[in-house]
């Protein structure tokens, strides 16, 4: 099983950041107040932040090494990546925006991948679509299979869910805590709802003025909560 591992430090505006965690065989899921830094930990992992010193390394790859001057170009990293509200070009069909990604290839090579990623995530017939002509869940699925169109080795995801009506929300999360155990692949998702930590059953860890808080499962958080942001949290009243 690939691992991702992170021990990042820098400065993001005034928010100094210091945050060491692990992916590998489950979800980790990080939650934390907002502006606590959970998305900058993201951009660093990614490769759109650097980070002022530490490592990053995905199966034992290093694709960040502050100390020995390594710092592997995002678009080098094997990384796919979901931003919160999906980031689909309104102009483009579906084919095309899941095959985006796939530039290098010939165009017939690039629309057989991304249709082969469309067919996987049960999203084959919305292949002619706009992205506009979308429903939420289906914009999910969209990023989703552009994000994974490339073969990345592991996967970030900004608060998957939270542009989603409550309504379709529950279903929507029950697809992707299904496909996330299926992909078998160090994931990442960045989250403000105990309820998907519930569904994607992982690690959690708690970011609080960018450094790390309390980290487990969540009846570990549940039993022993270390911080006001932990308790109303696991209560399902944290924002």
């Amino acid at each position: 099983m690939k691992a991702l591992e992170v021990d990042v430090r820098g400065t993001v505006g005034a928010l100094p950041i210091d945050v060491a965690l692990r992916a590998a065989d489950v979800p980790l899921l990080i939650v934390g107040p907002n502006g606590s830094g959970k998305t900058s930990v993201l951009m660093m992992i990614l490769g759109a932040l650097a980070p002022r010193a530490g490592r990053v390394s995905l199966d034992g790859t290093l694709l960040f090494d502050g100390a020995r001057g390594v710092d592997v170009p995002l678009e080098q990293r094997r990384i796919g990546f979901v931003p919160q509200r999906y980031a689909l070009f309104p102009h483009l069909d579906v084919l095309a925006n899941v095959g985006y990604g796939l530039a290098g290839l010939p165009r017939a090579a690039r629309e057989r991948s991304a249709r082969a990623m469309l067919d996987q995530l049960d999203a084959g017939p919305l292949a002619a679509r706009r992205a506009t002509e979308l429903s939420g869940g289906e914009m999910q699925r969209v990023a989703l299979a552009r994000a994974l169109a490339s073969r990345p080795h592991a996967l970030l995801m900004d608060e998957p869910l939270a542009a989603l009506d409550v309504s379709v929300r529950r279903d929507v999360r029950r697809f992707l805590a299904d496909r996330v155990r299926l992909l078998g692949m160090p994931t990442v998702i960045v989250t403000h709802d105990v309820a998907d930590a519930e569904a994607l059953d992982g690690e959690i860890v708690v970011i609080d003025a960018g450094r790390v808080a309390q980290a487990g499962r969540l009846a570990d958080l549940a039993a022993h909560p270390q911080t006001a942001f932990v308790r109303q949290f696991v209560a399902g009243r944290a924002s």
